[in-house]
């Protein structure tokens, strides 16, 4: 009796715990080839746990989403609406998911900018 019952609560468990996570969805933007148009089109924004910057340009957090529905909305085809988004490391994560948020909210596509290591050997 004892083993049946042991069964059938790990069986409810296991049953009750699968569920689907939820996430936000993203479009990733396909790679481009030509690296000079790409930088030309793209909108860059880095985030700081203070500031929001836009093409290297600081701006109060306030400030940011009508300073880059302007800029998306001039933008005509996908591939120049891809806004490149810069995060340090002591960005909380709720400031990202607002900052990305309000880019997809103004049309743009949000990309993310990793930063690569590489060891080099003098010899």
């Amino acid at each position: 009796m004892n083993d049946i019952a042991f069964i059938l609560i790990v069986f409810f468990l296991v049953c009750a715990s699968v569920e689907p996570e939820d996430g936000r969805s993203q479009i990733i933007p396909r790679s481009e080839k030509n690296e000079d148009q790409k930088n030309s089109q793209t909108i860059e924004v880095g985030l700081t746990p203070a500031t929001v910057t836009i093409d290297g340009t600081p701006y109060h957090q306030d400030q940011f989403a009508g300073l880059i529905q302007q800029l998306i909305e001039q933008k005509k085809t996908d591939s120049e609406r891809v806004v490149v988004v810069k995060s340090q490391a002591d960005v909380p994560y709720n400031h990202w998911i607002a900052m990305t948020e309000i880019i997809e909210k103004a049309g743009g596509i949000v990309t993310l900018l990793l930063e690569e290591e590489q060891t080099i050997t003098v010899e």
